[in-house]
């Protein structure tokens, strides 16, 4: 395992010894120590990677990632995992706002709460959060699902397209076009997968599923005030 020390590094030489790795893979499973919140850790990565930061990460911590499979070891600030393709990111502790966001597939896991907009305008990624979310999760989601075993704030789905969204708590508020939907038996299997993928022991039958009620597809003037 190779060890970057935060103390000692600059991020810049972190993130292209990670980069350097798509293009000649020397070694594959990596730690970062002392991250001190530090922002951009782990960004842009391309290559089957196995990377722990031992401790909490800033502003978009794994953004953009591809393949790679990263740990952090503590909270994460404003838009962890955000644009990922591919890969997993999975906090140990709570993410800040827009979790996710724009995410075009892996899996991000938060084990602790996610805040505001947690994956805003996801287009194919899952998210899994163990704990609760915050207002106006999920607003504009176009595909993938998102899995709350908590409680979620206002305005949840706000204006979303085809995602599938997963909720075992309390919702405080549907946004606009979102609606509870039929718990049907394929969504219990896929929710079954997912709870599995990312390692979390819920029972998916105790969930209520909500998806788009698709009265905003096509602009009606009587819906003028929603759009």
């Amino acid at each position: 395992m190779k060890t970057i020390d935060l103390e000692q590094s600059s991020v810049r030489e972190l993130n292209q010894a990670l980069h350097d790795q798509a293009l000649q893979c020397t070694e594959r499973e990596w730690q970062v120590t002392h991250p001190a919140g530090k922002h951009n850790l782990a960004c842009g990565l391309d290559q089957n990677l196995s990377i722990d930061i031992v401790g909490h990460a800033g502003y978009y911590c794994a953004g953009m990632n591809k393949k790679a499979h990263v740990v952090v070891h503590g909270n994460v600030g404003q838009g962890v995992a955000e644009n990922m393709m591919s890969g997993s990111v999975r906090v140990k502790g709570d993410a800040s706002q827009s979790a996710g966001a724009t995410g075009h597939g892996g899996l991000l896991v938060i084990e602790g709460n996610a805040a505001a907009r947690c994956g805003i305008s996801m287009k194919g990624i899952d998210i899994v959060v163990k704990g609760n979310v915050g207002h106006m999760s999920c607003f504009m989601g176009q595909a993938g699902n998102l899995v709350i075993c908590g409680d979620a704030g206002d305005a949840l789905g706000d204006s979303l397209y085809e995602v599938h969204i997963y909720v075992k708590g309390q919702v405080k508020s549907l946004g606009a076009d979102c609606i509870e939907k039929e718990m049907r038996e394929e969504h219990l299997q896929e929710l079954g997968a997912l709870l599995n993928r990312a390692g979390v022991d819920e029972d998916p039958t105790s969930f209520k599923r909500y998806g788009s009620a698709r009265d905003l597809y096509n602009f009606k003037v009587d819906n003028a005030a929603a759009y």
